[in-house]
């Protein structure tokens, strides 16, 4: 099994099975006080970018998960 990196293809099914580790990574971005241009660079970003635009239904814009996620660590 290889190790999935930014160049590397995944399939919606394999996002899908990490977005926790997505949001987790977003999570740390966000308490390390990263800026959100910083944040928006980050492979956790465009891979929540990507389950958004294939699956807007099922995954809010990572914008949201953003202000969400500050909002909860801010409180």
């Amino acid at each position: 099994m290889s190790k999935a990196t930014l160049g590397t293809t995944l399939t919606i099914g394999e996002l899908e099975a990490s977005f926790h580790l997505y949001c987790k990574a977003l999570r740390i971005l966000i308490r390390e006080e990263k800026t959100i241009e910083q944040i928006q660079r980050s492979v956790c970003w465009h891979r929540l970018e990507t389950l958004h635009h294939c699956l807007p239904r099922q995954y809010k814009d990572p914008n949201h998960l953003y202000l969400h996620l500050k909002r909860e660590l801010s409180a």
